[in-house]
């Protein structure tokens, strides 16, 4: 039934007066005043199969007979006095945690899906009793290669169906389904279907409500509770989606162990924004650690000479002053803030002798699915529509447009060496180890987003705002205060040298 937001509809839960929109579940309007129903097969972005019966509820009747019914699947009406607390729905909801933990495997201290798990949840607040079956638990498949990326453990899954549905309703991929019949059934990849080739695969993780799909790549890395979620946004594609980057929390740093694993990414998952992808993100997002992680370049460096930063940042700005004809190769990696700056010094400065040209930092990689109609983008650049909002596009081949500098300087990546002119002075910035780095003129190393905050503006022109998870290290600095300090501001340049000491 479709919701309509413009009609509502009186009724009353637990006593309290609520407004419902017309076509609104039970389960719905009482998520929206605030009051919590119990759920494992329900999902909002997913169809109503009514299979856990755990969200049951009581309604009241004129005659005083009572009626029960699952909340997710019962509309409401007006006038509806339902009651979410009763003495009997509490004992449905306790027979039915019977019932699922009947076969679930007491394994909740090797399991990665503990501390963040709904059943745990709901045992503890709802039954929290011991299990009054005498009999031995079935025993079923314990990991289950589900795809790649996705194992299986089908002692623990109880059945909610919530991943088959994803890959019905959103992936559109049908590569899951159900196999056999009650406590015998399992879930299985579809015969006809492959779900390595569903790019949306691991949000199947997220909405499993107990811990039955496991990430074969953080299986056993951190506890939830040692980590902790930043908001960041997704730099895979134009799209921006709202990510959370999980890390592990100061207090409980690592000291025995390599203290590189206290500032590692553990996981990625979606950040839900309905202006942007809702609670989905591709897999692509799911493994930007490999593209955040790779060898860092944390060294200022002149005429491929390890050099002082200062020196390194003096030289630069010498060589920007000597230019005639500079341009400067935007990166459409860089955040409205560092845009902003150097838009600034492009139009007072240095407006005479430098142009600029929006390039693509990434380009789509051989077998990377190029775009759908769900959220990828054939653009793998998180910020070009804010770039071209300050700067025109590099149109054609880079080589073209800096034939005739004497000056290039090259920001983030997608350049190389071959683009360059032979006689042009070269100032790179960026963030890794490249051999590029080695014959600049000058190499200056700057943040990556996971080092400070931001924003970026997708290609629908939502803007949203990412925060820092990890200190820089090294010479790293900010690209937002270098511009400043290359176009010759000293107390810029003072507060770059301030920052990368500090």
């Amino acid at each position: 039934m479709s919701i309509d937001p413009h009609v509502t509809i009186d009724f009353f839960i637990n006593g309290t007066p609520c407004t419902a929109y017309d076509g609104e579940t039970v389960i719905q309007a009482a998520r929206r005043a605030g009051v919590s129903i119990p759920h494992f097969c329900w999902h909002p972005n997913l169809s109503v199969p009514g299979n856990c019966r755990i969200c049951m509820v009581e309604v009241e009747s004129d005659n005083g007979d009572p009626w029960f019914d699952i909340g997710c699947n019962m509309p409401v009406t007006a006038g509806m006095r339902v009651l979410t607390e009763s003495d009997t729905v509490k004992k449905l909801r306790r027979d039915t945690m019977q019932f699922i933990t009947l076969n679930h495997p007491v394994d909740c201290g090797i399991c990665n899906k503990s501390g963040e798990c709904l059943l745990q949840d709901y045992h503890y607040e709802h039954n929290g009793r011991p299990s009054l079956s005498i009999d031995r638990k079935n025993h079923a498949t314990k990991f289950y290669p589900l795809s790649d990326r996705i194992m299986l453990d089908n002692e623990r899954c109880i059945m909610c169906t919530r991943c088959v549905r994803f890959t019905h309703e959103v992936s559109k991929t049908h590569a899951l389904g159900a196999v056999h019949r009650g406590d015998h059934s399992l879930i299985r990849p579809a015969e006809n279907a492959d779900f390595n080739e569903d790019v949306y695969s691991d949000n199947v993780i997220d909405i499993c409500p107990v811990g039955a799909l496991l990430s074969r790549e953080n299986l056993d890395h951190a506890r939830v509770w040692y980590t902790k979620a930043t908001p960041s946004v997704c730099p895979g594609c134009a799209r921006g989606c709202s990510i959370d980057v999980w890390h592990r929390k100061p207090e409980w740093a690592l000291k025995a162990l390599d203290p590189s694993l206290n500032a590692r990414i553990e996981r990625v998952t979606p950040r839900e924004n309905a202006e942007v992808n809702g609670p989905w993100i591709c897999n692509k997002g799911r493994d930007l650690a490999r593209i955040w992680e790779r060898p860092r370049a944390t060294m200022a460096l002149v005429g491929g000479t390890p050099a002082a930063l200062d020196e390194a940042v003096e030289r630069a700005s010498q060589l920007m002053a000597e230019a005639a004809r500079g341009v400067v190769l935007v990166s459409s990696w860089g955040s409205n803030e560092e845009l902003a700056s150097l838009h600034e010094v492009l139009t007072g400065r240095l407006a005479s002798r430098f142009t600029a040209r929006v390039k693509p930092d990434h380009v789509p990689q051989p077998g990377e699915l190029l775009e759908d109609d769900i959220l990828i983008m054939a653009d793998k650049n998180p910020n070009r529509r804010a770039a071209l909002a300050l700067f025109p596009a590099l149109e054609g081949e880079v080589a073209a447009a800096v034939a005739d500098a004497d000056l290039v300087l090259v920001w983030g990546e997608g350049v190389t060496d071959a683009d360059l002119p032979a006689g042009a002075r070269v100032v790179r910035l960026g963030s890794y180890q490249y051999e590029t780095a080695l014959r600049a003129d000058v190499f200056l190393p700057i943040s990556i987003q996971t080092e400070r905050d931001g924003h970026y503006t997708n290609a629908q022109g939502v803007v949203t705002a990412f925060s820092s998870c990890f200190a820089p290290k090294g010479d790293v600095v900010h690209a937002e205060g270098l511009f400043q300090a290359l176009a010759g501001n000293r107390k810029a340049l003072h507060r770059v040298l301030a920052g990368a000491v500090s």
